[in-house]
């Protein structure tokens, strides 16, 4: 049986940081999670989660992405590992990324799969605390959401839509 762990990162307060938050809150409005789903809403990621990689075949965070070079509410999928290589690309916008939860990860021997879904964000360090997110961010929350819905059926563990009752497959 496939045991998925899905990390939302961020802070609600600070406008696009809170793209993962936000992206949890719409998984639970439309979709039942089944018990081999752990979804989290995290503020921060940080090496507490590590057991997770340990435990669970894959790991998914969904977060903000900042400097991919894409345009603002680009909805962004990789490992851990090609986010963290391209030029410029930060996997978070926290001080642990996920590449550096994996590769603890890998020196203990533990080993998940590891995807990143994100959107590339435009406003993060609002001059007044902010829970909402900019309007091209916003707009891009329900691919995200969809992509994120996709991911967790391509691991054989799909969201049972609320309103049908039926697996999402994608």
């Amino acid at each position: 049986m496939t045991k998925i762990a899905v990390f939302c990162v961020g802070n609600r307060l600070h406008l696009d940081d809170g793209v993962g938050p936000a992206a949890y809150d719409v998984v639970l409005e439309r979709f039942n999670v089944p018990e081999e789903i752990e979804l989290f809403d995290l503020g921060v990621l940080t090496m507490d989660m590590i057991n997770y990689v340990d435990t669970c075949d894959a790991v998914i965070t969904v977060d903000a992405i900042e400097h991919s070079g894409q345009p603002v509410g680009t909805v962004l999928r990789g490992t851990p590992q090609e986010l963290a290589k391209a030029q410029g690309a930060a996997i978070s916008l926290h001080d642990l990324r996920l590449v550096d939860l994996f590769d603890a990860a890998l020196l203990l021997g533990y080993e998940a799969e590891g995807i990143c879904l994100g959107v590339q964000v435009e406003n993060t360090e609002p001059a007044i605390l902010t829970e909402d997110l900019t309007p091209s961010v916003r707009e891009a929350l329900p691919l995200l959401v969809e992509a994120l819905a996709a991911e967790v059926a391509r691991l054989g563990v799909p969201f049972v839509d609320k309103k049908t009752g039926e697996p999402y497959l994608g």
